[in-house]
């Protein structure tokens, strides 16, 4: 049974991932406006992502027989001036998530929960590959700068990206 406190911790953590996938499904509708179709397929992945993620944990929770109660999720953001603006929005929401995934590893560590620390190292390394992938994005961003035939360019790139149902734990 898992501890009262992780319990909480890993609630919050599911209704933090269901966010990020709300508000990468939101940065989705915006590229969608510009017909960005390669940033509409990165979000598309972002958002599968996401939910994987929020999942892994509802199913962790539940293996450890702990309650799975949904709080309501937060409405996200809808506007941004730019695709470079956006992609520091992203940076800046996944070293947020990369400081909850380390919280809620110190809560692990304060309950002595050895199984929640050993299945939370994942996600700390996935953290690790998310800041990447979006730090290499935004800075092709910045070096393209108002150069339409750059974003173009960076667009078509991305509308190759493809998910990959992640193996969790």
């Amino acid at each position: 049974m898992i501890n009262e406190k992780m319990e909480k911790a890993f609630l919050e953590q599911i209704n933090a991932e269901l966010f990020s996938e709300y508000l990468y499904l939101s940065m989705k509708a915006y590229f969608a406006n510009l017909n960005l179709t390669g940033f509409v397929n990165w979000m598309d992945v972002q958002v599968q992502e996401e939910r994987a993620h929020a999942m892994g944990m509802f199913d962790y929770l539940l293996e450890r027989g702990g309650k799975v109660v949904l709080e309501k999720i937060e409405k996200p953001e809808s506007n941004w001036n730019s695709p470079l603006d956006v992609f520091k929005a992203v940076l800046k929401h996944e070293e947020y998530i990369t400081s909850r995934i380390n919280a809620l590893m110190d809560v692990a560590e304060e309950t002595k929960d050895r199984a929640a620390l050993a299945f939370l190292n994942w996600y700390l390394k996935e953290q690790v590959e998310e800041e990447a992938n979006v730090s290499g994005v935004l800075a092709q961003l910045e070096m393209i700068g108002e150069d339409k035939n750059g974003l173009l360019a960076l667009d078509k790139e991305l509308a190759a990206r493809t998910f990959v149902a992640p193996v969790i734990g």
